[in-house]
């Protein structure tokens, strides 16, 4: 599958059914293997589990559960929440 397939998908988080965005970028290692999806960020940050930095939230390869046809499903603690 190729990038171009993946940013046409919507990240949704499995534990509370927010939709994250669509990806903006993948972060690969020495070896060319996804290490973390990158979504856009939202205003005021994510707390928790989520790293977020310039380019948007980062979003570690191990918590991605299922890449379907139109959506990328992602488990990520429900206490990740955009602070208020």
């Amino acid at each position: 599958m190729s990038f171009s397939e993946i940013r046409r998908k919507d990240v949704i988080n499995i534990v509370d059914g927010r939709k994250l965005g669509r990806p903006i970028d993948l972060v690969l290692n020495d070896s060319a293997c996804a290490e973390a999806l990158v979504v856009p960020g939202r205003s005021g940050g994510l707390l928790g589990f989520l790293r977020q930095d310039r380019e948007g939230c980062v979003i570690p390869w191990g918590r991605v559960r299922r890449i379907g046809d139109d959506v990328i499903l992602v488990e990520v603690p429900a206490e990740c929440r955009e602070k208020q």
